[in-house]
């Protein structure tokens, strides 16, 4: 579960020991924490992903939240302009959005 900044420097360790360009994490793996910006943990969390110049691919349907946080849809998509942090319906869509980096 990612749920906290220490979680997210264990995925980036345990990633660090394998070759990879991208560590894909799914929606189910994400504390519901996460998806509230008020918590700031989607901030810390990306912010250690920024840090370590690890690129990561949330992927699930992030539809409901988007819709009711009209803040978090914009992180959404500013963060799918960046490149470094994607967030994709499934795999297929964060190979389009890679493919577009």
């Amino acid at each position: 579960m990612l749920d906290s900044e220490q979680a997210a420097l264990d995925l980036i360790g345990e990633a660090w020991g394998v070759e990879f360009d991208v560590i894909v994490i799914p929606k189910a793996r994400l504390a519901p924490a996460f998806l509230e910006l008020k918590s700031t943990l989607l901030g810390q969390v990306t912010q250690k992903f920024v840090n370590y110049n690890v690129r990561a691919g949330f992927v699930g349907d992030f539809s409901d939240e988007m819709a009711v946080s009209r803040a978090f849809n914009d992180y959404v998509y500013e963060a799918n302009q960046g490149g470094r942090l994607l967030f994709a319906r499934d795999l297929e869509d964060l190979a389009g959005l890679l493919a577009d980096r």
